[in-house]
């Protein structure tokens, strides 16, 4: 699975739940850049 895949997989479960980024963000304790950074497959980690 490469980071777009990842990426695509976590917006499509975070839809599914009804969340914005910024609930996952703070959910997760990150930023919700970062959130959308995972989402572009732009960061790994």
């Amino acid at each position: 699975m490469d980071s777009q895949q990842i990426g695509a997989l976590i917006r499509r479960l975070r839809l599914e739940r009804g969340m914005t980024q910024k609930q996952l963000a703070d959910a997760l304790f990150v930023t919700p850049k970062t959130v959308s950074k995972w989402e572009c497959g732009v960061s790994q980690t």
